[in-house]
């Protein structure tokens, strides 16, 4: 496929009014700040590419898009103030993003069905909102491939859940117990703990007095690099799964060679489809062999760049009215496949990756 020239991504939203009037504005809402800004430059990447590609095609209704850049890494409130206001006042006419889950829900209430909001990272699950469209894998379904695996392969019935404090990790602990109580596993103890958390070592005592054959690991970002880090210092072993760790995270982490460190995520960069080939060979020729790592969080953005030309397309408009009479069905390709909305969400494959060195190696799927 053709990639058009780089799409224009403006950093600062409040200079939005001087992009061109004929361009349909998008607003790209991806931490580049706090204890998820290392997903921000591959997200941005993705977005770029979708965008060139959907330009390439002949944009969004006709109109070239362009990106408006919304730091997602700053508290919820504050983000959602700054999305609506671009909204509400047309800078922006539709939203991507890919952020943390309490981000999503104050965006959601602000935007109030005002325009069209992919969220393309795994969600918690639970009810779908008008206007609302989600790429990433609920709660119920992502953790379990890797909960199964660790079970059966590794004998794993005593597990410790640990994550950060907010509405994802709660709920992807509420799916886990149930998983986990019905292959008559036993949760050994559980610990929610603030972003920013610096008290590593104590939960890593913690998890060791508990004695678990698995620890289910749903901090985030920074977080989840630190807690990592510390855990292979510590000398303790156990098998990890994880819920957030995309290759950016495992190069933070330094790598691992335990055969211990695992991740369930609906995409790798080391996929082995001919669609994953390339989008990567494509990826490197627009930003270049040293480029941030292709990874779920970062690939989601792509997604939801096409998802978003692909709903407009059908219904003609980006009002939220029309988009929601003719969503269902709405299709794109991408690297992890052919995916379809079906009732506001897609449904795909959920991948195991076991951590081998520097890179994952998908051991399973389902």
């Amino acid at each position: 496929m053709h990639v058009a020239d780089p799409v224009t991504v403006v950093i600062d939203p409040l200079e939005a009014h001087l992009v061109r009037a004929e361009t349909l504005r998008v607003g790209l809402v991806v931490p580049v700040s706090g204890v998820l800004g290392l997903l921000g430059p591959c997200a941005i990447n993705c977005a770029m590419l979708g965008a060139a590609e959907v330009n390439a095609a002949g944009g969004v209704l006709g109109r070239p898009v362009e990106l408006v850049l919304v730091d997602g890494g700053r508290a919820p409130a504050e983000v959602a103030r700054e999305v609506s206001g671009l909204v509400r006042a047309g800078v922006v006419q539709a939203v991507v993003g890919t952020h943390a889950s309490d981000v999503r829900v104050a965006v959601e209430r602000s935007l109030s069905g005002a325009a069209p909001f992919v969220y393309t990272p795994p969600y918690e699950g639970g009810a779908r909102k008008p206007g609302v469209y989600f790429l990433g894998e609920p709660a119920s379904l992502q953790v379990g491939p890797g909960l199964d695996w660790l079970v059966e392969h590794r004998r794993a019935s005593r597990w410790f859940l640990l994550g950060n404090d907010y509405v994802w990790p709660r709920l992807v602990h509420a799916s886990a117990r149930r998983h986990l109580r019905a292959r008559s596993a036993r949760i050994v103890g559980e610990r929610l703990v603030p972003s920013g958390t610096t008290a590593m070592a104590t939960l890593i005592e913690e998890i060791a007095a508990a004695r678990p054959d698995a620890v289910l690991l749903n901090l985030i970002g920074s977080d989840l690099v630190a807690f990592n880090r510390a855990f292979a210092a510590s000398g303790l072993r156990c098998a990890r799964l994880c819920g957030a760790l995309e290759e950016h995270g495992l190069l933070a982490v330094g790598g691992d060679t335990t055969g211990e460190l695992y991740a369930a995520m609906g995409y790798f960069g080391s996929l082995a489809t001919d669609a994953n080939l390339g989008l990567g060979e494509r990826y490197a020729r627009m930003f270049g062999p040293d480029a941030p790592s292709l990874n779920g969080h970062g690939h989601g953005c792509y997604e939801g760049v096409l998802m978003l030309a692909a709903l407009a397309g059908r219904a003609g408009t980006l009002a939220v009215p029309a988009i929601e009479a003719v969503a269902d069905g709405a299709t794109v390709t991408t690297g992890r496949g052919r995916l379809t909305l079906r009732d506001r969400h897609v449904l795909q494959r959920v991948y195991v990756g076991r951590a081998d060195g520097l890179d994952f190696s998908v051991i399973a799927s389902a």
